[in-house]
């Protein structure tokens, strides 16, 4: 089953997790969605320098550091997703907390390694 994923501090440097994460993704057929701090393109995604209220957000990945988190809690939650994932370096208990309150699932895991066994 495909989801439509996003992508939460999306690079255009090709050798950071996040641009490595939508190049997969994009390759596993799903639905990609970026948000960045610079605008671009990564495997035919737009990455959007504005948050912008997507539908139907099955799942969103982090790559954003505990700190860089907090601005977003609002924007995650209103999209209403599914499960947040956290990959390494992105842990953040007080998010989870957030989270719970609101019913949606996540976890700490690493998109790629979730991807290249098929737990995605």
């Amino acid at each position: 089953m495909k989801k439509k994923t996003l992508v939460l501090g999306a690079s255009l440097k090709p050798e950071r997790y996040s641009n490595i994460a939508i190049n997969r993704l994009v390759n596993y057929n799903h639905d990609v969605k970026a948000f960045g701090l610079r605008e671009g393109e990564v495997s035919g995604v737009s990455i959007d320098t504005e948050l912008v209220s997507y539908d139907n957000i099955d799942t969103v990945t982090l790559y954003l550091n505990l700190k860089r988190q907090v601005a977003y809690y609002d924007y995650i939650i209103g999209l209403e997703p599914k499960r947040v994932i956290f990959n390494p370096g992105t842990e953040n208990p007080e998010f989870y907390e957030l989270l719970k309150a609101h019913t949606i699932e996540f976890e700490e895991a690493c998109t790629l390694v979730l991807l290249g066994t098929g737990q995605y």
